[in-house]
């Protein structure tokens, strides 16, 4: 038979709201009662019901996480990995509890956030990547449902849009500064995902440097992050013999850019790669990597939100300075 307050209250001789309080930690409790009725709760292995608990205090304790349709290779891309393990420690920190929803295409991703919020069982809603004019953004904005997302949005000033991202632009600025310290004049650069912000704001920061430093470059885009893109797009970009330099907004792409170089025994190409994917391998030319800290990522999405209903933090926006890691 389930445990339920009023067994608890019984076995710690309070009132089942005297629980209730201890379970939402209220300071109005005495110390020695607060660790009578815990041990009550340890002793009758209770679990409180937190769709119950939220019909009283119209708080579910629940972030619901949306991950994006290209997150259906989620273990060939470690960075998804990652940001949900700093989105969990964050949740855990703080009480609250992860619901995701795994979207098959953009209108999936669109649909689940309207079933988060039509079912009213999530607090808030965390977005793992944005885009340009972003539906799912445009839809969370119209009804002002507490959200933050990953990455830099197109509307950044919304006080309900929040938002945690790398210092991309400014990145991608130094890259080029320190290939062309390192003596290089032809770089070449290979994205993916175009219409992601992360995208736009990193190829920004490349096209003003090599543009301010009169560098030749050449831009390739593919439409995901994968190792064939990147093995593809190296051939492509390598077409213009003078290159010196590939940087890759992903070290998936660097991964097959790496490959194409060994197969054809092509030296003397810098790599230079997103993610900071560990291990880096093993043979051939290995590359440097921005260690973007996606990690960092989720947790401080995740303390933002929550801190956002908790009514503690004023702030619409964090930034999570990336690093190079170089080889």
């Amino acid at each position: 038979m389930k445990v339920t307050i009023k067994d608890v209250a019984k076995d710690a001789g309070v009132a089942p709201s005297t629980v209730s309080r201890v379970i939402s930690n209220t300071s109005r409790i005495g110390e020695a009662t607060k660790i009578r009725v815990l041990n009550s709760i340890e002793k009758l292995g209770y679990t409180p019901n937190i769709l119950a608990r939220s019909l009283v205090n119209k708080k579910t304790k629940i972030i619901g996480v949306v991950m994006p349709h290209e997150a259906d290779s989620l273990f060939s891309n470690p960075f998804y990995i990652q940001t949900m393990k700093g989105i969990s420690i964050a949740a855990e920190k703080y009480q609250y509890h992860i619901m995701y929803a795994f979207g098959k295409n953009k209108n999936n991703e669109l649909e689940a956030v309207k079933n988060f919020i039509s079912s009213n069982i999530v607090d808030g809603i965390c977005l793992l990547t944005t885009r340009k004019k972003d539906e799912c953004l445009e839809y969370l904005e119209k009804y002002k449902f507490p959200c933050v997302v990953i990455g830099r949005p197109e509307k950044n000033d919304s006080d309900n849009i929040l938002w945690v991202d790398n210092n991309n632009e400014e990145t991608t600025i130094h890259l080029v500064r320190k290939l062309i310290l390192d003596g290089h004049r032809n770089i070449g650069y290979l994205g993916a995902k175009k219409n992601w912000t992360v995208s736009i704001n990193r190829e920004k920061g490349f096209r003003e440097e090599c543009k301010k430093e009169n560098i030749n470059s050449k831009i390739i885009y593919k439409n995901d992050f994968s190792e064939e893109n990147g093995y593809s797009g190296a051939k492509k970009l390598l077409l213009n013999q003078n290159l010196t330099a590939i940087i890759c907004t992903d070290d998936i792409l660097a991964f097959g850019v790496q490959r194409y170089l060994i197969k054809n025994n092509i030296k003397n190409i810098k790599i230079i790669g997103f993610n900071n994917i560990d291990p880096l391998g093993n043979f051939g030319p290995k590359f440097s990597s921005v260690d973007i800290n996606a990690s960092k990522l989720g947790k401080e999405a995740m303390s933002l939100l929550i801190s956002k209903l908790n009514k503690s933090n004023k702030n619409n926006h964090k930034i999570v300075r990336s690093k190079l890691r170089d080889v």
